[in-house]
């Protein structure tokens, strides 16, 4: 069961994702960041499958060019990649046929100084497209907790 303070740091992780995608040095393959869960395959169907997921990143992409916080982070940037290596990301941890190719969270975030603050106000802005897509709140759960564990490599200060 998540609590309001899970869920918060859950979607704030996940929506640091995005930070993740900034202009990249290379374009070399990497592991996937997460392993796929053929299990949350329902889930995925629930977010409405990739077409489902591109939508969605859609959404998040201009709820944070509103959000003067984050617009810094995405104005200049290349929104259509970032959008991309997103979708691929949530698809192939929810057990979707999708390949992942972007840079692992570590080196994504790496120089960014992502504050506390603006990770949360990343989750706020993802939990804030979710439900305007009318993502059910437990498949955003169920999506958000293997997410989760990537925080880490994503705040540096």
């Amino acid at each position: 069961m998540f609590t309001f303070k899970t869920m918060t740091t859950a979607c704030a992780l996940a929506a640091a994702l995005l930070l993740a995608h900034a202009p990249q040095a290379h374009a070399s393959a990497v592991p996937d960041p997460a392993p796929a869960h053929p299990e949350l395959r329902p889930v995925l169907d629930q977010f409405g499958g990739r077409e489902g997921l591109i939508v969605l990143m859609d959404e998040f992409m201009a709820i944070m060019l509103d959000n003067p916080q984050l617009r810094p982070f995405f104005e200049f940037t290349d929104q259509a990649e970032v959008k991309r290596h997103l979708v691929d990301q949530f698809c192939v941890i929810l057990g979707g046929d999708c390949t992942y190719t972007g840079r692992d969270m570590r080196e994504s975030h790496q120089g960014l100084g992502i504050t506390r603050a603006e990770f949360n106000a990343l989750v706020e802005d993802l939990q804030t497209a979710m439900n305007r897509r009318g993502i059910p709140f437990r498949a955003q759960n169920r999506l958000l907790a293997k997410l989760a564990p990537m925080h880490r490599e994503m705040i540096e200060r």
